[in-house]
Formats: structure tokens, C-alpha cells, sequence
């Protein structure tokens, strides 16, 4: 079973999961008027009213159902919207894990000094001999030959041995030498090695122990006596890096030594750290083991022949049945370096063990310094551990350095006793038959078997699984290589802290050859595990071109056999090859990858993709591919890249028109020197034009994902074409000898001559631009003057001239333009006319990305903008100030680069534009007289502190910005990156505990609906009152559902959360931090979950908070623009929220309404009014999907279909002859979707059934000529009106006076103040209620309310 078969349908995009059907909610009580229930046949026409619409139907649908009342529908909850910054930061303060795996100086042993000292038939003169005693050295009995004879035969047998264990070094043996024989050894071994480790093997076991000092003995030269030999002078001869091995008794008195003089070095300032490691027989004070059943070099037994030994130990304690003929152990058939045999097999097994046990009792950092480094020093020290086991039965301890904790009592040994048993017991009938079948040990399927347990039951909180080691050693066996890559796959996708336990152990060399092999069942799962190591450590991708693994990926990329997840997960490691690495770009490029990713993205292939996630990977791929290489880039503009990418720009996922935006912005070339004019890269110049004009067209997207890289992009070409950027917006500027601000075109006339709708006809915002060259000299530096054809300026600038006496209110922020002084004058290189459009729509877009409702796009807009010399000022807004905002703050905008200094707090009252000019100019002081009542400017040489101003300098200064900073740098790919490193094979015990919570809720929701429909909706009882403190009064409020929560905002777009059981503060803060605010509404999204809230302001900014109710916990979910590039005058924008379908409506002083897809983030339909006045109030039906009623500013009424082919469905006049605006509107409550409520700003409610004639069917005079507020409960069958005469009246579904409150329960009777909003609760009868002057939110129940 493939990886890719668990986790195929883990990847989903949507959010929106529909859940089991829901109990059907309780019937509303039948009122006198109520003739038609919700099984009225659909097909009835549609009355006409006053303006027909001969032959118009409500479209057939189907019959709503009940839980339409409950929606199903949750947005906003993807992994995006989690905070890519901080996912973004949490990926990257996982890369400190994999700072320890990789070898740090992977070194090898490169030669070897083999030196014994036995002096054959001698002892020596401290050693007393038992009989019998043990005789045997390297398997050789010295007694069985001529001494000279054993001598050699037991040299080349321990110099045989080592080769086994590292074949590639060079070993010089040297019996029974002097101390003149020994440096010289030393000496050779060094040279020959050079920077490479030093073997030195000692077996003193014919002279005496060591003395004291440490010092080791030898011979003279005619033997007659012991010469010792300084520990000092034999490390000054073998230098570092070394390894020693001491076979002696009493070996611990050369560890101390040596360890003495390593903190003689270290405390030393002209000696650095030594670099050695020690492997001692035994401790200082111990004598090697005597007894017959060991060898006498029982420590180089173990060190050099770990098989042969452990056999012949174990055989002395098996419990077998029968005598075992121990010489049998030396027929064992077969090599150590074939696992297909018994003797490799064992060997294979012994390699697991030790290594499971070193990797579980020693610190990381250790282990891979002993174990990883050097194959050498590696397979001494696996054996090493057998040592320990073995001598310390015979009462002795090794010794090493580093020092190891003890392990000859480790559980594995165990494991290791049953491996040895099971082959003894096999041996004698191998030895007799040859010719038998050999059968594979059962030891590695246990031990899988034991790791899938702890697979099933193991976590990041629990112990580290101890059989990783052997998963590793399996993992090199072909049988079980299938079953270990699937397994060790599941270990990876547990989280990057899994991903580090396995390259800890040594996974990477081995999944790294892996990709050689040919095998398509390993394909998947190799796939998978590689894109689980590169989610942590992307540095792998040097190794990975080295050995060509590259290839490997893009074949599994374009094979299309495999699922499109496993597929993204080979872009995803193909993308980490080439990201920032030009080798890898190269290797990748030379492979044909370009051609593979957009043939698999071209729309008419009839094996073109759709899976989201391997869309946005096949663009990031080409995005890093692209990147920085000008050669990738130049072959992408030519093979029509730009044209296949520029058809994903519209698709459903916000993630894949992220990533598209990134491809498409790393073709555009940075380097701004080879656009002059003359070049002959024009249709270079052609192509990177077209690719930033589709970019242009989707700047308005409705996701800040795709916004952001939008931003960025454009800040790509605004460096590669900053010389015709700088000049298109300085050739406009032109001094007007008597005029100051006659006619300033808008530049959407200029880049649309047709004025109709396009997404970069956003400056006709209330926007007051003021445009300035900073120069030196010239009249045009010093007349103050500003030029009539800027590209910049807008129509709405003429708010700032003379013409204008509302030019305060609308004004609130200025640009500067800035130029490149020289010799002060402005130099620029004419551009091209062909593209004055294009830069003109850039320079137009940018401005209005500087000021987006998410912070950090709007930060990259004023970046962009400072690379082309457009500055950004900051004006104040004089009677927006007077009229109450906070003392002390601030409603100017942050305005500026990174780099630069923000904008001090300007004090009201006041408005000052500061232009900072060259300081070889002087200063210079010229008022525009027609600005005058806006501002007074002044032009200064050094920063000032003037008593209502500014105390920051600006920006930058004039003489042109400043390259120095880094752009902006894109965060999708980073942010994609992350998702890998997150558990795909599982689903999260967050989505049980979401589900249950849900159910919960929903069960609260039913029983809440069930009361509020059978009370008597008298809302008498206040049941509380809550003081906001809004200086402006209460804009808006909103109950919410599930606790005893109030969110009330004011006009300056302060929101405020309170508790209205415990009457305490519960969170505060401000929406937005930008000039010319003002509150359109609050709305609850997800209100079933974890509620998010919707702050829509009057420009049709909407920000959209999650944990708003936690106390500074509020976050930013996402922020969008809903009317794009609508001007709406008067700051009219309407919104409503409907919760089943996913759709926001928006409208206001326009010809259109448009539906944005909130799951998607993008605008769906954009929907005519056919209307001549503006939409005043929106409301969307809880009963159907994509149904929604307008009103109009002059008392019309009509309701639309998002579904409906004309989309329009009905309209009205139910308010004639009165022509006042509607103040709302909504639909009744109930299952029947074709009864609505009007209420005018005459004071009139009107109730209308679409189904029969366009006139009312019911009126209530509610107020005369003052309502400001209605609100229709979902549920219950009530309505409540409010207006600006403080009154609020609550009415039955039949017209009956439920309540009229006019007065606060106070002892001095205060009125309630005008009342601004009304809001019922989702699912109580509870009424919410906010005053305009006395800032207020008072909630209402009935008597009996608990």
C-alpha cells in the first residue's frame, strides 16, 4: 500500500462541508394574514406593480429545506487565513531542528598504526599468571608456533581484521618496537593521512602496565629492556584528529593522562582543542580478564570480530539443549557484507542492535559524532558496546572518551541473545548440508511490527520510538523495503520533530540512493518521504543535484499515473531544488522541467490538471524556476509561459491565483538598466508588459493572499522600469503660469477612454491627492504649481481646490512626487509612448494598493511607489477631527516605508504638508494660495518641530529613492511550504472536537428557536445598559449567539466588547488605523463556530476579526475592498452577510451590487440594479441560497436571484407616494421566502408577498418622517423600529403594538436618545439598541427573561 493511497483525499481546498441533516426547526405560529404556507406552488406569477416586468417568474427551486435555518456553510477557516506571517515564522523556527543531523566535519580514518607489544614466552614482570589462563591472541595460540612465527601470524591476522572494518584505510603493523620505531610509525601514518583520522592500536600485553604517568611501555633494541613511552610525546607525533586503542591491563591510567593533558590544552591560549577519542580495555585499577574462556586480547576481540565473539560468549551461558561444538562458530557460511547469508545476516542484526542502543541512551549530538561520522570510528564503537557487555562479566570495566553510559544491561541485548540462539540452533544443520535453503531470521518483521504499534499509539508528547535504527537498517534490505518506506512515511507526516528523529538516526544517505533504483512500487512513497525532509531542511537540495535526483522528481511529475497529490508533493520537492540555488535551476531547466509544468497547466490538454493543490505547485515550481535567471525567464516569455500561467488568474482557490501571481511576477526582469531605449529586448519588454497588465486587472482580488503577491509583483517591475515609471509621472507635471487647479483629468479617463468599470479605476476614491516635484531650482521647483494632465491626479483633487468648499472633509492625504536631482534639475528618459497606458494604470494601481485594508499589502504599495519617487503625506482631516475623534490620537495615516520615520500624532485644527528638498537648496517658503483654507506647505531644509505639525522628516529625501532596502519578498511560497510539514496521512482530533462542538450548538440553537417563537415577544424588561463611552454615539451592534457578548462600534470604527451578565469590559480595538473612517455595519460569520466578525467600513473596506472577544486576542483574518473601484459619494455603502451560500453583497451609491464568494475570495457576479438611485439597504434570505431584497434611496424595493439568468426577480414601490429613502429591509421569518419588510426613513413599515400584487398587504405608521433603524428577528414572528426621536416599537408579523420604549428605567425617567441601530439576537427574544448622543447600547427582554 502506496502513502499516496492515505492521503489522495486529505487535500481539499473548500471549506465549506456540509454535515448531517439537521431536526426540522419548530413551525412559526400561523398568523391571520399568513395564507400562503411553505408549500405554495413557485411557479405563481410575479406581480408587476408599478414598473412591469411582463413575464417574469420567480425562478423554480426547490422546496426549502430546515436546515437551510441552521447553514451548514463555514468560510474563512482554511489553513490561509490562520496568519500566513506567523505560519510563515513557524516554519521558520523549525529549521533549528535540523541544525545537529548533519555531520558537521564527516571525516574517515585514513591510516592506521597497529602496535603490539607481547614479547612471546616472556611475561612480564607485574603480571602473575593463573592456570589455566587465557592464551589466545586475535584467535592464534602464540604457543602453538615459534614465537617469531605467532608474532607475525598474530600481526597480519589483527591487520586482516581491521581491513574488514574499514577496507579503504591504510594499516602499518609493528611487532614488538622501540621507541625510535614507534615515532617513526607515527610519523608516516600522519603524513600519509594528513587532514584524515589516525588509527593507533596498542596491545601491551608482554610488558608491564602502564606507569602512573600514563606512560605506555616497548623495547630496546636488543630486548633486554622496558622503555616507556610518554602519552605526550606520542600524541605530539600522531597530532589530531586520532582515535586510540588500548589493549593492557590498568588501561584507565592512559584516559586519565590523556584527559590531564586535554585540560592543559584547554586552558592553554597557544593550544587549540584536541580532537581524540579513547577506547580503553579496562579501568585504572583493573587487570585484563585471566580465564580460560576468553581470548587474552578479549578487548580487541570484541573491537575487530564482534560475531565470533559474542558466539563464543553466549555458547558459555545458552540454555540450548545439548553441547554445542564451539568450533562450529568459525564454519558459519556465507560474508559478513552479504545479508543474504547467515554469517551477514548476523552481522546485519548485530548492526541494528548496537545501533538502536547507542541511538537511545546517547545525546544527539554524540551520536552522530561516534556513530555517523567515521565508518571507522563507527564500527569500534558498536563493538565497543560489546565490550562493555562482555568484560564487565569477567569484573572489567572499558573505559572511552567520550564517555559512554553504561549499556551492557540495555533491554535490546536481549533481542540480540534470542538472533544468536536461533542461528546456533540452525548451525549444525547449515554445516552438514550445504545445500540447504537458507531462511531469513524473523527478527526484522518483529521489530516492524513493534514500530507500527507505537505507529498507532505514539505522539510527539511520548517517548522517541527506540526501533528507528532498525527501520533504518531494514530500509536497506529489498524484501521489506516497501513495507519500511510506507512505515517510516507515517513516522515523517507526525511533524518536523519526526522528520528530525529520522535524519538524526541516518536516514538521508539511504532515501538518497534510493532514488537510483528503478522500482515503481517505491515511487510514491519515496516521493512522499522526500517532500517530508525538504518541508524541514531545504539545504538537501545541493545533494540532490549533485546525484541527479532532480530528474527522479520530474519524471514522477510528468507521469500521469500517480495521484495529482503525490504529483504537487514531486513539484513541491522540484521547487526546493531550484529555489535559490542556480545549479539546481540549471540542472532542472537542462531536464526539460519548464515544458513539463506548462504542459500539465495548459487548459486545452486534454491531461490538463485540476487538483488546486497541483496547480499551485506547478506555478511555484516555475515561479522559483524563473527566478533571478534571466535565461529561464527569457525562455519562458518565448514559450508562451506567461499566456498559459495568466488562465489560472480566475481560479476558485485563492492559494492557485497566488501562486500563478508568482510565476508570472518572477518573469519580470528587476534589472532596470536593460529597458533603455534603443535595447533589443523590446519584445521582451512587450511580454513583461502584458504579464503586469493582467496583474493589473486582478489588484482588486478578494483574497489578501493574492493581493500580496500582486503588490509585490508590481514592485518587480516597478525597479525593472523605474526610469519611464519616473518619467511618465514627471512629464505630466508642467508649471500652469496662472492657474493652480483648473482641470485635473482622472486617470481612469486617461487608461479607460470608455469610463466604463475596470479594477483600476480605483483612484475615484474620496481621496484628495496633492501632487509636488521636489527640486532644487527651476520655476517648476518653485511655483508651486501642479500640473492639469498628471497622471495621478483625479477628478476628486478638485475637493482640494478653490472651486471646493468641502474640500476638508474629503482631503485626507496627500503624494509627493519625487524626482532624481541633478545639478538640480529633474532628468528623466522619455518613455516609450506605446506603454505611457500601461504605466499610467500602474502608477493609478499602486496608489490604491497603498491604501488596502490589510496593513501589510498597503505597506508594499507605498514601497512600490517610493522606487518610482511618488511619496506618500499625510494630511489631516480638520472637520473630521472637530467633529469629536480621540485627543492625543491619530486619524492620519501610516503613511511610509519600512525605512523611514512615521508620522508623528498631529494635533486638530491644523494641516501641514512638509516637502523636504535637496539641501543645496535653500529654504524656501510659497503658499498655493488655492489650498490655502486645506493646508499651509512648507518647504524646509532640516526636520522641524512646529507646535501643530510634524516633528518626523519625510520619507526619504528628494534627490530619489533609495535602492538600498530589499524588496518585498513574496510569502506564498514559504507559506505553501509550510503545509507539508503538517500531518496529511491523519485527520486532525481538532475536526472531532469541532463536530461535536458544532452538534452542541446547533442542539442549544433548536431549543433557543423553540422558546423564542412561543414567547410573547414583549421586549419590556432592560436587561441591561452599557455606556460605550463613543464619543460619536453607537454606529452599530451585534449580539451574539451562544454567550452573553454585546459588540458595539462607533463611526471612528472603535470596537468596543462587553459582557452584559457580568456588566464588565470584556476586549477593545480599533479597526483600522487609516484617515477618513466611518462604520457601515457589524455582521457575525460562522456564528455555528468559531464566530468570526465582519467590520464593514463606509468605503467599502471589509476586515473581517477572529478572537474578537478575547481580550487583545483580535486578529485579522482577511480584508478586502467589496466595491473595488466604485466611487461612492457620501460614503454610502450597504453589505449584508448570507451565511448558507457563502455570499457578501455589497453595494451603495452605484449602478451594480456585487456578490463576493467569502470561501473562494473572489467576486462572483457583479449584478445590475436597474435602478437610476442608490441601493440604501440590502438584506439576504435565510431560506434560499443566493436570494437577496434591496432598497432603494428613492422608496423602491427589489429583490434579486444571484441564480437567476436576468437575476432580477421582483420590484416594488411599497412606500408611493412617499419618495424616502429605505432604511432597511428584510425578510419575514419562516420558511415561506417571499414575504418582506420595508421601512422608510418616513417612518413607514410595509409588508409585502412577492407572489401577489406589488402593493402592500400591511402598513404600520410606525414614526413620522424620523426612522433610522429596522430589524426583523429570523425566528420569532416580531419587528422593531427605532428612531432619531427616541423611540424604539416593537410590532407582531400581524401589525400589532408589542412595546414602545421611550424612556430609561432610571429614578429621573432619562430618554433612550436617537436610537442609530437595532439588533435582535440570533436565536432569544433580546433586543440590542445604540444611541447616537448618549452613546448607549441598552438590552431588552421580556418580563420573565433568565
Amino acid at each position: 500500500m502506496a502513502l499516496g493511497d492515505l492521503m489522495a483525499s486529505r487535500f481539499g481546498h473548500s471549506s465549506s462541508s456540509p454535515s448531517p441533516s439537521l431536526a426540522p426547526v419548530p413551525p412559526l405560529p400561523h398568523h391571520h394574514h399568513n395564507h400562503h404556507q411553505n408549500h405554495v406552488a413557485d411557479d405563481l406569477p410575479v406581480a408587476s406593480g408599478p414598473e412591469p416586468k411582463n413575464g417574469l417568474e420567480v425562478p423554480e427551486v426547490e422546496k426549502p429545506a430546515s436546515e437551510a435555518y441552521l447553514p451548514q456553510v463555514v468560510v474563512l477557516c482554511d489553513y490561509r487565513h490562520e496568519g500566513i506571517d506567523e505560519a510563515t515564522t513557524a516554519a521558520l523556527s523549525t529549521s533549528g531542528l535540523v541544525s545537529n543531523w548533519r555531520p558537521k566535519d564527516r571525516t574517515k580514518t585514513g591510516c592506521g598504526a597497529l602496535v603490539l607489544c607481547l614479547n612471546i614466552s616472556v611475561d612480564p614482570p607485574d603480571v602473575i599468571k593463573i592456570s589455566p589462563c587465557a592464551r589466545m591472541e586475535c584467535w592464534i595460540d602464540p604457543f602453538s608456533m615459534a614465537p617469531p612465527k605467532a608474532l607475525e601470524s598474530i600481526g597480519k591476522t589483527l591487520h586482516s581484521q581491521y581491513e574488514r572494518l574499514q577496507p579503504k584505510a591504510r594499516y602499518k603493523l609493528q611487532l614488538d618496537p622501540t621507541v625510535e620505531e614507534v615515532k617513526k610509525l607515527s610519523n608516516t601514518c600522519r603524513k600519509y593521512a594528513r587532514e584524515e583520522r589516525v588509527l593507533f592500536h596498542y596491545n601491551g600485553h608482554g610488558v608491564p602496565k602502564p606507569t602512573s604517568n600514563g606512560e605506555i611501555w616497548v623495547f630496546n633494541k636488543s630486548y633486554t629492556q622496558y622503555i616507556p613511552l610518554s602519552i605526550t610525546d606520542l600524541d605530539s607525533w600522531l597530532k589530531t584528529p586520532s582515535i586510540y586503542v588500548f589493549d593492557c591491563s590498568a588501561a584507565g591510567i592512559i584516559v586519565k593522562a590523556f584527559l590531564e593533558r586535554l585540560d592543559w590544552s584547554s586552558t592553554s591560549s597557544a593550544s587549540s582543542q584536541k580532537d581524540f577519542i579513547l577506547l580503553a580495555a579496562c579501568e585504572a585499577h583493573q587487570t585484563l580478564p585471566q580465564s580460560a574462556e576468553f581470548p587474552a586480547d578479549v578487548f580487541t576481540a570484541c573491537l575487530t570480530t564482534p560475531i565470533k565473539m559474542a558466539l563464543h560468549w553466549f555458547c558459555k551461558r545458552t540454555s540450548l539443549h545439548g553441547p554445542l561444538d564451539r568450533s562450529l562458530i568459525d564454519q558459519i557460511p556465507g560474508r559478513q557484507n552479504d545479508r543474504k547469508t547467515l554469517l551477514g545476516e548476523l552481522n546485519w542484526i548485530f548492526t541494528a542492535i548496537t545501533d538502536t542502543i547507542a541511538w537511545n541512551v546517547l545525546p544527539r549530538d554524540l551520536f552522530q559524532r561516534l556513530f555517523r561520522q567515521d565508518l571507522l570510528v563507527a564500527g569500534l564503537f558498536r563493538n565497543f558496546l560489546l565490550a562493555e557487555r562482555i568484560m564487565r562479566s569477567a569484573n572489567c570495566s572499558p573505559v572511552s572518551y567520550p564517555l559512554l553510559p553504561p549499556t551492557h544491561q540495555h533491554h535490546m541485548w536481549d533481542a540480540w541473545d534470542m538472533a544468536a540462539e536461533i542461528c546456533l540452533s540452525k548451525l549444525p544443520q547449515l554445516i552438514a548440508d550445504p545445500n540447504t535453503e537458507f531462511q531469513p531470521s524473523p527478527f526484522f518483521m518483529e521489530q516492524l511490527m513493534a514500530f507500527e504499534v507505537w505507529l498507532d499509539h505514539g505522539s510527539k508528547d511520548k517517548k522517541p520510538p527506540e526501533l528507528l535504527p532498525i527501520v533504518l537498517q531494514v530500509l536497506l534490505s529489498q524484501p521489506h523495503r516497501s513495507r519500511v518506506l510506507v512505515l517510516l512515511g507515517r513516522f515523517l507526516d507526525m511533524g518536523p520533530w519526526a522528520v528530525d528523529l529520522a535524519l538524526s538516526v541516518g536516514i538521508f544517505p539511504c532515501v538518497l540512493k534510493l532514488l537510483q533504483s528503478s522500482a515503481m512500487d517505491i515511487r510514491q512513497n519515496l516521493v512522499f518521504i522526500w517532500t517530508k525532509i525538504l518541508s524541514l531542511d531545504k539545504s538537501c537540495q545541493v545533494e540532490l543535484v549533485k546525484d541527479g535526483g532532480h530528474a527522479y522528481f520530474i519524471k514522477f511529475l510528468d507521469s500521469l499515473d500517480a495521484f495529482p497529490e503525490q504529483r504537487a508533493m514531486a513539484a513541491f520537492v522540484i521547487a526546493v531544488i531550484v529555489d535559490g540555488y542556480r545549479m539546481g535551476q540549471e540542472a532542472c531547466m537542462n531536464a526539460g522541467l519548464m515544458d513539463v509544468c506548462l504542459r500539465h497547466l495548459q487548459p486545452e490538454n486534454s491531461h490538463a490538471q485540476t487538483e488546486p493543490l497541483l496547480l499551485q505547485w506547478l506555478c511555484l515550481c516555475l515561479g522559483k524556476l524563473w527566478e533571478d535567471f534571466p535565461e529561464a525567464q527569457l525562455l519562458g516569455l518565448q514559450t508562451n509561459g506567461p499566456e498559459i500561467v495568466i488562465c489560472l488568474l480566475s481560479e476558485p482557490q485563492p492559494e492557485v491565483r497566488a501562486a500563478a501571481v508568482f510565476a508570472l511576477g518572477n518573469l519580470l526582469d528587476t534589472t532596470s538598466n536593460s529597458h533603455d531605449d534603443g535595447s533589443d529586448d523590446d519584445e521582451k519588454v512587450k511580454a513583461e508588459i502584458n504579464v503586469v497588465r493582467s496583474l493589473l486587472q486582478i489588484s482588486s482580488d478578494g483574497s489578501p493572499l493574492v493581493r500580496s503577491e500582486v503588490a509585490i509583483a508590481l514592485t518587480r517591475f516597478a525597479l525593472g522600469h523605474n526610469k519611464h515609471l519616473k518619467s511618465v509621472a514627471s512629464e505630466y507635471w508642467k508649471p500652469q503660469p496662472n492657474s493652480l487647479l483648473k482641470s485635473l483629468p482622472s486617470l481612469a479617463n486617461i487608461s479607460n477612454p470608455s469610463n466604463v468599470y475596470s479594477p483600476n479605476n480605483i483612484l475615484q476614491g474620496r481621496i484628495g491627492p496633492v501632487l509636488r516635484v521636489a527640486s532644487d531650482s527651476g520655476a517648476a521647483g518653485r511655483d508651486g504649481r501642479i500640473s492639469t494632465s498628471n497622471p495621478i491626479a483625479t477628478s476628486s483633487i478638485m475637493h482640494g481646490s478653490p472651486e471646493s468648499d468641502d474640500s476638508s472633509q474629503h482631503s485626507d492625504s496627500g503624494i509627493l512626487l519625487r524626482g532624481n536631482a541633478s545639478n538640480g534639475g529633474f532628468s528623466y528618459t522619455r518613455s516609450r509612448p506605446v506603454d505611457n497606458v500601461i504605466y499610467s494604470q500602474f502608477i493609478s494601481t499602486m496608489y490604491s494598493v497603498s491604501k488596502d485594508p490589510d496593513p501589510t499589502i498597503a505597506t508594499i504599495g507605498r514601497r512600490a511607489l517610493s522606487l518610482i519617487g511618488v511619496e506618500q503625506v499625510v494630511m489631516k482631516n480638520t472637520r473630521f477631527n472637530s467633529g469629536g475623534s480621540h485627543r492625543g490620537e491619530t486619524s492620519a495615516s501610516n503613511f511610509g516605508m519600512a525605512r523611514s520615520s512615521s508620522w508623528r500624532d498631529m494635533k486638530s485644527g491644523s494641516i501641514l504638508m512638509k516637502f523636504m528638498t535637496p539641501p543645496v537648496s535653500p529654504p524656501q517658503h510659497d503658499y498655493l494660495p488655492g489650498l490655502r483654507r486645506v493646508c499651509s506647505m512648507e518647504f524646509g531644509q532640516h526636520p522641524i518641530n512646529p507646535p501643530n505639525g510634524l516633528a518626523d522628516r519625510l520619507l526619504s529625501s528628494a534627490a530619489g529613492p533609495s535602492n538600498a532596502e530589499p524588496l518585498p519578498q513574496s510569502t506564498i511560497y514559504n507559506w505553501s511550504c509550510v503545509q507539508f510539514s503538517r500531518p496529511v496521512l491523519t485527520v486532525s482530533d481538532d475536526n472531532e472536537e469541532t463536530n461535536a462542538r458544532r452538534e452542541e450548538r446547533e442542539q442549544i440553537a433548536l431549543d433557543y428557536i423553540t422558546k423564542c417563537q412561543r414567547s410573547s415577544c414583549k421586549m419590556t424588561s432592560q436587561i441591561a445598559s452599557w455606556d460605550t463611552k463613543f464619543e460619536l454615539g453607537t454606529k452599530a451592534a451585534l449580539l451574539l449567539p451562544f454567550s452573553p457578548i454585546v459588540v458595539a462600534a462607533d463611526e471612528n470604527e472603535q470596537i468596543r466588547v462587553w459582557n452584559y451578565d457580568d456588566a464588565l469590559p470584556v476586549n477593545s480595538f480599533q479597526n483600522h488605523k487609516l484617515s477618513g473612517r466611518g462604520l457601515s455595519k457589524l455582521l457575525l460569520i460562522n456564528e455555528l463556530d468559531e464566530s468570526l466578525l465582519l467590520a464593514a467600513s463606509s468605503d467599502g473596506n471589509v476586515r473581517i476579526w477572529k478572537n474578537f472577544a478575547q481580550k487583545g486576542g483580535e486578529k485579522l483574518v482577511t480584508a478586502l475592498s467589496s466595491v473595488q473601484g466604485h466611487r461612492a459619494a457620501g460614503r454610502s455603502i450597504v453589505i449584508d452577510w448570507q451565511q448558507q451560500s457563502g455570499y457578501l453583497y455589497a453595494s451603495g451609491d452605484m449602478s451594480s451590487i456585487l456578490v463576493w464568494d467569502l470561501d473562494k475570495e473572489q467576486l462572483l457576479s457583479t449584478i445590475q440594479s436597474t435602478a437610476d438611485t442608490a441601493i440604501s439597504s440590502l438584506s439576504t434570505s435565510q431560506v434560499r441560497s443566493g436570494h437577496f431584497a434591496a432598497g432603494f434611496a428613492d422608496g423602491s424595493v427589489r429583490i434579486y436571484d444571484v441564480r437567476s439568468p436576468d437575476r432580477f426577480v421582483y420590484v416594488a414601490r411599497p412606500h408611493a407616494p412617499r419618495t424616502e429613502k429605505v432604511v432597511s429591509i428584510g425578510f419575514q421569518p419562516g420558511f415561506d421566502p417571499y414575504k418582506i419588510v420595508s421601512a422608510s426613513q418616513a417612518g413607514d413599515i410595509q409588508f409585502l408577498d412577492v407572489r401577489r400584487a406589488a402593493e402592500p398587504y400591511l402598513t404600520i405608521e410606525a414614526h413620522r418622517g424620523s426612522l433610522t433603524a429596522l430589524v426583523v428577528h429570523r425566528y420569532a414572528p416580531v419587528v422593531a423600529s427605532g428612531s432619531a426621536k427616541q423611540m424604539i416599537k416593537v410590532f407582531s408579523l400581524g401589525g400589532e403594538q408589542l412595546t414602545i420604549i421611550g424612556y430609561l428605567p432610571s429614578f429621573m425617567g432619562q430618554r433612550i436618545g436617537s436610537v442609530n441601530c437595532l439588533s435582535f439576537h440570533p436565536y432569544k427574544s433580546l433586543l440590542a439598541a445604540g444611541a447616537g448622543d448618549n452613546a448607549l447600547v441598552s438590552i431588552y427582554a421580556e418580563e420573565n427573561y433568565k
